[in-house]
């Protein structure tokens, strides 16, 4: 019998059903994720799926002989909770209740404790339903401390359940430690610098009738043609060591439905990283085909101003993979492949977005799209900060300077969690590897 527990970075067909089958087993036995009843299998499926797309959250799974036979998430708090950077959360920890009893769990929980320590964390967080007995009795043989209880953790079947609040401080040989908070607090400065996040860069590939161009001020009769080849564009911004890509169908956003699908479909064929789309998504059965043909993550950017609940609704089909795209010219929200301007305001937009669960915003100052003067960097702090999810920022990136003075902004507003390039790599004007040392290692 082998046992091995690890943190997964990508699903195949036989790992995902068996990570399902666990799973559907333990919700059943009274714990997985929260659930009271198992979900629909396509909804299992692509809540583990949209997992993997949070870079705040790792999916950790044992094995028993290779197949799957538990899970657990660890999470790191937000990038704008600077002050509990030093703690991670574990959290759907579950064991399929035929294979317990035969170590599988203190592996996985081992998994995880190491995985926090690497990460730099210093206390290790944890909460059980008080009716989890063996759970209980498998962290706290682990040296976890129960601090609180809450009366009212969950309802199950019309009953009221215990919670119990559990901790572990790292990096300790004896976990019964008592240090007080004051001395954990005086530890925090060695602890920071590791907490640093790193901004993740989105080459650019637009397209307008199949090939790929840059527009000024998002004006389609200003446009510059660089490639009529997307998805050799794509396989050269992997082989310069890509990790992701960003794609709009600018006549799809003009049209309100796709528009260059060859050319999508061909850069999808084409990637071996996450590719994100967007322009012209305006309904569900849109988003479902995309998604379903290997694009990672759909960006909404019109119907999100005309259509919210569609996105509240996709969101919830979908979790991790929606996008909002928020657009704006000097502030106000522009649709229809930027040819109106609404009287909403973008922070009011993203506001209503992060509360209809999309996992990101993307934030345009059409303005400054494709003028390579820099981005609105004021405007995009400002948004940020109002804000609990990532945002990635974009138009008008020219030089290195200008990558440069993001990365001096996100250190102060850590919600800040990526940049789109275009014009000034097809340009010439700035290479991938010196705008990755730009953002300080940055992964592209």
């Amino acid at each position: 019998m082998t046992i091995h527990a690890e943190r997964l970075t990508k699903l195949d067909a036989d790992d995902l059903a068996a990570l399902c089958e666990a799973t559907t087993a333990a919700i059943l036995d009274g714990g997985g994720f929260g659930w009271l009843q198992p979900p629909a299998l396509p909804t299992l499926e692509r809540y583990f799926q949209g997992v993997l797309l949070v870079p705040e959250r790792g999916l950790f799974v044992v094995r028993e002989n290779g197949v799957i036979q538990g899970a657990a998430l660890l999470t790191r708090p937000p990038r704008n909770n600077e002050a509990q950077a030093m703690s991670a959360t574990i959290s759907g920890f579950h064991i399929a209740p035929y294979m317990r009893g035969r170590g599988l769990g203190q592996a996985l929980a081992q998994a995880l404790m190491q995985a926090a320590t690497a990460m730099g964390c210093r206390v290790l967080n944890c909460d059980i339903r008080e009716t989890q007995k063996a759970a209980i009795a498998l962290f706290q043989s682990l040296g976890f401390e129960q601090w609180g209880v809450h009366p009212y953790y969950a309802r199950d079947r019309g009953q009221i359940i215990r919670g119990l609040y559990l901790f572990k401080l790292l990096g300790q040989e004896s976990s019964s430690s008592q240090r007080s908070i004051s001395s954990v607090r005086k530890e925090e400065p060695s602890v920071m610098p590791s907490a640093r996040h790193h901004l993740t860069l989105y080459p650019a590939i637009d397209l307008k009738d199949g090939a790929c161009v840059r527009l000024r001020r998002g004006e389609m009769n200003d446009a510059t043609h660089y490639s009529d080849d997307p998805a050799a564009q794509a396989r050269a911004f992997m082989a310069a060591g890509c990790q992701h890509l960003h794609v709009v169908d600018l006549n799809g956003a003009f049209a309100g439905q796709s528009a260059n699908v060859a050319a999508v479909e061909a850069i999808v064929r084409a990637s071996n990283v996450p590719v994100q789309l967007g322009g012209g998504i305006r309904d569900m059965a849109a988003i479902t085909r995309w998604l379903e043909a290997g694009v990672a993550r759909v960006i909404l950017g019109s119907v999100a101003v005309k259509d919210p609940e569609l996105v509240r609704q996709a969101a919830r089909a979908y979790p991790g993979r929606i996008v909002a795209g928020i657009d704006a010219r000097q502030g106000r929200v522009a649709t229809e492949g930027w040819a109106e301007i609404s009287e909403m305001t973008a922070s009011d937009l993203a506001s209503r977005m992060q509360d209809a669960g999309v996992t990101a915003i993307i934030f345009t100052e059409i303005t400054r799209d494709g003028m390579l003067e820099g981005l609105d960097l004021k405007q995009t702090a400002a948004l940020t900060e109002k804000l609990s999810i990532p945002v990635i920022a974009s138009g008008g990136v020219g030089s290195l300077e200008h990558l440069r003075a993001l990365r001096k902004t996100a250190d102060h507003v850590p919600g800040i969690s990526g940049v789109i390039v275009g014009r000034a790599l097809y340009d010439g004007r700035i290479s991938l590897a010196d705008a990755l040392r730009a953002l300080d290692g940055a992964a592209c």
